[in-house]
């Protein structure tokens, strides 16, 4: 599988985008779409949400599993892709071009760069 150098990654097995300064778009990661098999469902959360790291901020559901998404970094929900949410499908096919929320924290920046990049990751994923 192909992980976007641009984009850091969690051992949760979801992406993040430094979209602005404060501002990281969220998604799940191809190998997680992968193992998850065809998404049917996907729970978002409401904008103002407030994220700890690694609190679930959704459900992904799909016909082989349910789970839980995780936030990669603290921060406030500030967008909600509220059109994938109605079509969710589309995760399976651009895992890594489809976002589901935007966090905006005063420290977005060093809790992004502080992800694994996209060679870490794969080799995580290598020893699944």
């Amino acid at each position: 599988m192909n992980y976007p150098e641009n984009l850091k990654y969690t051992k949760d097995h979801e992406w993040a985008e430094l979209v602005a300064e404060n501002r990281v778009r969220v998604g799940i990661t191809d190998h997680a779409q992968s193992s998850l098999g065809d998404i049917v469902y996907l729970e978002l959360p409401k904008t103002g949400r407030e994220l700890k790291p690694h609190e679930t901020f959704g459900v992904v559901e799909s016909i082989k599993a349910v789970s839980d998404l995780l936030s990669p970094l603290g921060g406030k929900v500030v967008e909600v892709n509220a059109a994938l949410a109605s079509d969710p499908g589309r995760i399976n096919t651009n895992a890594h071009g489809e976002w589901m929320v935007v966090i905006e924290s005063d420290t977005a920046k060093s809790q992004f760069q502080a992800l694994l990049d996209a060679s870490a990751y794969s080799s995580f994923v290598k020893t699944l």
